[in-house]
């Protein structure tokens, strides 16, 4: 272990991250077990395992009961729409899912410094709605680095039937980890208004959100307008 001032478990953190930059372990991957990276990081097994625990507080890792740690993976079922906090008020599960463009662009000045490119690089932009049955409740705007995201295309995307963040694990090796979101009250314009199916001027939630990998690089810029008549946005506090 090289020396550092930071605590030995927070030490071993950063290393099981990186290894996962690196690709040591894929999604769903099964971890060693506790013993092994203790002798590999010559540590105690408590360490570890508090190292761990802070890895699946912020679900990088998760574990099993009786099975393991392993690594946190967007293709399950259960973390399908792990980021998006839109509640059903009838209870209703799921969304089904209507691609409207997949283009290349040039990253504006904003989309740029919130991902961390040039000014004008090349991303690729992705417009689509989210839908509960027949009735649109999330227009959704993402940026994506195209050096990242190489070869993303509608067919690509339409030729998917999991989640956005499913196909970009799995057919870009980019894990999103964590987000962060900024929540706000605006009017529908008209554009967005034909897309919702509401009035022009319809109130509605926008949410800008800053999609992570491994080691905090940002690699999604999402702003997504909420129609709440039946949805309400729910977030559970600790």
């Amino acid at each position: 272990m090289p020396k550092s001032a930071a605590p030995l478990y927070e030490q071993i953190r950063e290393l099981i991250v990186a290894a996962l930059a690196g690709g040591e372990w894929r999604p769903g991957d099964a971890l060693p077990s506790e013993a092994a990276l203790a002798a590999r990081f010559q540590a105690s097994p408590g360490t570890v395992r508090r190292a761990l625990d802070e890895l699946a507080a912020a679900h990088v890792v998760e574990r099993r009961q009786g099975a393991g740690t392993f690594v946190a993976t967007h293709t399950a079922p259960r973390d399908a729409y792990r980021f998006l906090r839109l509640v059903s008020d009838e209870g209703k599960k799921g969304f089904t899912r209507r691609l409207v463009h997949c283009r290349r662009a040039r990253a504006s000045a904003e989309t740029a410094r919130m991902l961390q490119l040039r000014t004008a690089e090349p991303v690729i932009e992705v417009r689509r709605l989210l839908l509960r049955g027949d009735r649109p409740a999330v227009l959704d705007d993402l940026w994506l680095p195209e050096r990242h995201f190489k070869g993303l295309t509608s067919d690509v995307i339409n030729g998917y039937a999991g989640t956005l963040y499913a196909l970009f694990e799995e057919r870009y090796q980019v894990h999103m980890v964590r987000a962060e979101e900024k929540l706000r009250a605006v009017s529908a314009s008209e554009e967005a208004a034909g897309l919702l199916a509401v009035a022009p001027g319809h109130p509605l939630l926008s949410v800008d959100r800053v999609a992570y990998t491994y080691g905090g690089r940002p690699v999604e810029l999402r702003r997504g307008l909420y129609h709440t008549e039946s949805d309400h946005y729910r977030n559970d506090l600790n």
